[in-house]
């Protein structure tokens, strides 16, 4: 079954600050990164419930490289993705996103 990918508007401003951030520590980084999560990205679409629950019925996903992971919650033929989040902020955060 192929899933289309939906994103909450917050994603995109978290995957932005994210990139702007390794830009700036080394050139290249940033791309690094935004690939790093492109490909988990593609792997949840190819099989978004080999993904553990880890908070109602959000999944996570752990980015390779990158202290970031992927939460997101499966709605029919839709991968939902609520938060890309770095490891150490508080959860609390994207957990009101459900």
């Amino acid at each position: 079954m192929n899933y289309a990918l939906v994103f909450r508007p917050e994603v995109r401003e978290e995957l932005n600050e994210a990139y702007r951030w390794y830009e700036s520590q080394k050139r290249g980084l940033g791309d690094e990164f935004l690939d790093c999560v492109d490909e988990m990205l593609n792997r949840i679409c190819l099989m978004p419930e080999s993904y553990a629950i880890v908070y109602r019925d959000v999944r996570r996903a752990v980015v390779r490289r990158f202290p970031y992971a992927v939460y997101y919650r499966i709605v029919s033929s839709r991968v939902i993705v609520t938060a890309i989040f770095h490891s150490r902020r508080n959860p609390k955060s994207w957990q009101t996103r459900t």
